[in-house]
């Protein structure tokens, strides 16, 4: 544990690859009992938690450059635009009573491109900043709980819904955040437009290749590098790489013929060798599908072209409408859920090489894009735009 300047706040910083196994030890502490329980369970109740079915990973270009692409499910419809928060824009936090703008005041220090969502045009939960940092909240119910912030310490704070803004108007690299994020104190206050504390972890992903889980915990902020660069929602992260080795037997390639007595049983199809390969929309299984795909994509393709290959990853974790259903009067989907269903609100990848965000819609596949290199990037305002395109269709005639 390090302790921030100020000496109260506690954080947890775990560098992988290294001993699970001890990770696992520091969970089952008191201080972290809900996730204990879980390990004492031997991971029995994941069901319990809402679905919220957010999935994302990281491709790696031929030219050393890196996609970063994830999905966001919900039932409470976002209403998400794109967003320019330009440099030199003025942010302020809310502090832990929920009052708006009374927590910490920074001013962006890079410009950030991305999605906000509620009607909230400073709450970002997914986008990139233009030196390539890139990453997304995802919903982490039941186990997100966030710091308490001492009297005479809210001007340090900031709510959990700002938790992306800061880190991407803030911080160039990886190494940055672990350094900077816990110099301040985020809070679960109440957001009212989602009608409750927003509940959320965060994956990061840098230029450089380093990734970083960040998770609240009991109070305690959880920072652990992920070379796997996949993420979903509940368990916590490290519950994730410890199922991940129970399906080292899945691969792209087919496996061997099987002979018994001279009889040879080949493998009746291809994809045989992704044979356990979990289907389903758990966030335990998504994680396993997220981390195979990605890892098996080709390797010989420029970032650029990565970005397609994203989508079409990305497309194996679309919600078909109806699949995943909302029970009458529970808080799956957020509080303000007028559907009974959850859908894929929208996709997104981040060309981290090139500067390029990457946005599809539910009511629209085609690709809408915001290019660093044509932006107003100083003016110190945030711009919002609308995402009410209507699709393009070639109609083709002989």
């Amino acid at each position: 544990m390090l302790p921030s300047p100020s000496g109260m706040v506690r954080v947890v910083v775990v560098p992988v690859p290294g001993s699970m196994e001890r990770w696992i030890r520091r969970l089952r502490r008191p201080a972290h009992s809900l996730v204990a329980a879980l390990a004492a369970a031997g991971l029995g109740g994941l069901t319990a938690s809402p679905l919220r079915a957010c999935t994302s990973f990281v491709l790696r270009g031929s030219d050393g450059g890196r996609v970063y692409a994830r999905t966001m499910e919900f039932g409470q419809p976002l209403n998400s635009q794109a967003v320019l928060i330009q440099r030199g824009t003025p942010l302020r936090g809310n502090g832990p009573d929920g009052g708006q703008g009374n927590g910490l005041a920074w001013t962006s220090r890079y410009a950030v491109v991305g999605l906000n969502a509620l009607g909230l045009k400073d709450v970002v939960p997914d986008g990139m900043n233009e030196k390539g940092l890139a990453g997304g909240l995802l919903y982490f119910a039941g186990y997100a709980k966030f710091q308490t912030v001492p009297p005479g310490q809210t001007q340090r704070s900031i709510n959990s819904a700002q938790l992306l803004t800061y880190v991407l108007t803030n911080f160039a690299s990886i190494a940055e955040v672990k350094r900077g994020l816990p110099k301040i104190l985020v809070n679960g206050a109440s957001v009212p437009a989602f009608g409750g504390p927003l509940p959320i972890h965060m994956t990061l992903h840098d230029r450089s290749g380093q990734s970083l889980s960040v998770e609240y915990i009991d109070g305690v902020l959880n920072l652990m590098d992920n070379p796997t660069g996949t993420y979903t929602n509940d368990p916590p992260f490290p519950y994730h790489l410890a199922a991940a080795g129970n399906y080292a037997n899945l691969s792209a390639m087919p496996p061997p013929e099987m002979r018994i007595n001279g009889l040879a049983l080949p493998p009746a199809s291809t994809g045989a060798g992704l044979h356990g390969l979990p289907g389903d929309f758990l966030a335990t299984s998504r994680f396993i599908r997220a981390l195979t795909l990605s890892r098996f994509a080709p390797t010989n393709l420029s970032s650029q072209q990565q970005v397609g290959t994203a989508f079409r990853i990305l497309g194996q974790f679309d919600l078909p409408p109806g699949s995943v259903q909302l029970p009458p009067g529970g808080a799956f989907g957020g509080a303000g859920a007028t559907s009974t269903y959850e859908i894929t609100e929208w996709s997104v990848a981040a060309d981290q090489q090139n500067l390029v965000y990457y946005i599809q819609t539910y009511d629209n596949p085609d690709l809408r894009s915001l290019r660093f290199d044509r932006l107003p990037l100083d003016g110190g305002t945030i711009q919002v735009m609308a995402l009410d395109q209507r699709p393009q269709i070639t109609e083709l005639r002989p």
